[in-house]
């Protein structure tokens, strides 16, 4: 991957489809986080699908799935396949994998397999998957993240998947106040850790942490940012500018719309290179 040739590292992918045609959420999901986002673009991209996207645009992607069998009954792409597929365009695509926090030990030792694999780091969604994060019953995993010096994506805050729907398809916001990583922030201190999305109705709370915490970042996926809570953007202009990475959420949220009206913020231009590019190759070990 050269970062040179790169406008932008893009933090936050997902991949909806695999290889089978098998989609990483029931229709029932999948139709409600269509209605939630507004979606009209292809909502199921597989691992092509994305590179190719982004190669037309000169960026980068982080990809992965969210495995949550355990939780949702739903059977889960393979992150395995991800890593797989996505070995064949190192130059804009970056892996994470998944593992079902449920898993105990099987999930620790899948972590170690998925690492040597390939996966650059993994993706956590505690509403989703249906697991308070700073229960000590899930350190092994973040431990042997910490140990492959790989970085952990956690959702915070609402989420498109199951909204509007009776109950909220019984998921959860609870589990995705980023006070509950908090602790882990603290217990581990040597673990990247990245808070997707604004974090609301929690956005102070992650602001906070994110500026105490030397091993918390903040990425701008999942809204776009003529949304974002102004407290937001001053921190991302400020004393954030090193700490917040660029992240679409994309199929429902383009990179073209997500920089069109991140263009329109008020960020210092020093500061845009960073948000875009420069603090995700630092957070990713690119450099």
């Amino acid at each position: 991957m050269n970062l040179d040739d790169l406008t932008a590292i893009d933090v936050h992918t997902h991949v909806e489809q695999d290889a089978h045609g098998c989609f990483a959420l029931t229709d029932e999901l999948l139709d409600a986080s269509t209605q939630y986002f507004r979606s009209d673009q292809d909502r199921t991209p597989t691992v092509e699908a994305i590179a190719a996207h982004y190669r037309e645009r000169s960026m980068a992607a982080v990809v992965f799935t969210v495995d949550a069998p355990a939780a949702t009954g739903h059977p889960p792409l393979s992150s395995e396949e991800i890593v797989e597929r996505a070995a064949a365009f190192p130059d804009v695509l970056i892996p994470f994998g998944s593992v079902d926090p449920h898993g105990g030990r099987a999930s620790v030792e899948r972590v170690r397999r998925l690492v040597a694999q390939g996966a650059r780091g993994f993706k956590f969604h505690p509403t989703l998957q249906g697991f308070a994060p700073n229960d000590r019953a899930f350190y092994p995993l973040y431990e042997a993240i910490t140990e492959a010096g790989v970085p952990a994506l956690f959702h915070t805050g609402q989420t498109g998947i199951g909204a509007g729907l009776p109950g909220g398809a019984g998921l959860k916001l609870r589990y995705s106040d980023p006070m509950l990583l908090d602790d882990v922030a603290a217990d581990f201190p040597d673990l990247t850790m990245i808070f997707a999305h604004p974090s609301v109705p929690w956005q102070d709370a992650a602001i906070s942490i994110a500026g105490h915490k030397a091993n918390v970042h903040i990425d701008l996926s999942g809204w776009s940012p003529k949304y974002f809570p102004p407290q937001l953007v001053r921190a991302a202009g400020r004393q954030l500018r090193d700490k917040v990475l660029f992240g679409s959420d994309f199929p429902v949220i383009t990179p073209d719309r997500w920089l069109r009206d991140f263009a329109e913020l008020d960020i210092p231009d020093d500061v845009r290179p960073a948000i875009l590019k420069g603090n995700a190759a630092r957070v990713l070990g690119l450099r």
